[in-house]
């Protein structure tokens, strides 16, 4: 076995012939600042929007459910750009995402299910004292 030489990129190959077969399998992808850019912009917009929220006195429902659509999108933005999952493999993006949405699910169906215990509640020992 040779030693290990460097193939110019900074990476080191295990036999003398094999430069070339690394450069090829070890070069990596990388994005055009315009993308961060961009996206940093979204970002910038969209934490501008949830501050209006609570600017403009925004109540109830409308108002946790803005910031909470804002929250979502930027952590998606996020987790897209700058964690690089837009470019993984879809088995590790569901692995990633699939998990938060089953959380939602399950929250949703807890709401729905405490008002239901409320009522039968209400409907069988009253409304109290």
């Amino acid at each position: 076995m040779a030693e290990a030489t460097t193939n110019g990129l900074g990476q080191h190959a295990l036999h003398a012939g094999a430069p070339a077969a690394v450069a090829r399998a070890d070069v990596h992808q990388e994005h055009p600042i315009k993308l961060y850019l961009v996206v940093w912009a979204w970002l910038f917009i969209l934490s501008t929007c949830s501050y209006l929220v609570d600017y403009f006195g925004l109540h109830g429902y409308l108002r946790w459910s803005l910031i909470l659509i804002f929250m979502i999108l930027k952590a998606g933005l996020i987790v897209a750009v700058f964690m690089h999952m837009a470019w993984e493999r879809l088995a590790l993006a569901y692995a990633i995402i699939l998990p938060p949405v089953l959380v939602l699910v399950f929250m949703t169906m807890m709401v729905f299910e405490a008002d239901y215990t409320l009522f039968t509640r209400l409907a069988f020992f009253g409304a109290g004292p």
